[in-house]
């Protein structure tokens, strides 16, 4: 008996733990929020609900349509830093984004250590 007692406390004590110890992070706001129209930004912040690991968090942003080009290819966005401090993740851009759709594909991780993704499109005018 006491040994099945032994075994059995590591596994009391996993379901003692707050449940959001177990959560995925959640996209909670974003800047420029999905499916707005904006000025020329410079920098771009996604807020989660967890605290991020910066080196495994980040973003992917593609131009997809330019005013007076139609059939314009995409084009992906490069030079742009990222920086997680806790919730927010900031993305500074080497120079404001030019008028146009863009799609930003993101990805975050948290402490449990699973890599969650989502998208979203904007615009810049």
């Amino acid at each position: 008996m006491r040994r099945l007692a032994f075994l059995a406390a590591p596994a009391l004590a996993m379901l003692a733990l707050p449940g959001a110890a177990f959560a995925h992070p959640k996209l909670v706001a974003s800047n420029p929020a999905a499916n707005t129209a904006v000025a020329k930004p410079t920098k771009l912040s996604l807020t989660f609900s967890e605290d991020l690991v910066g080196s495994l968090s980040g973003i992917e942003l593609v131009m997809t349509g330019m005013p007076g080009m139609a059939n314009h290819a995409p084009m992906p966005i490069k030079g742009f830093k990222t920086d997680a401090k806790g919730k927010v993740l900031t993305i500074t851009l080497p120079r404001a984004l030019p008028a146009g759709s863009y799609q930003l594909k993101w990805h975050a991780v948290a402490a449990d250590q699973h890599r969650i993704e989502g998208q979203y499109a904007f615009t810049v005018r």
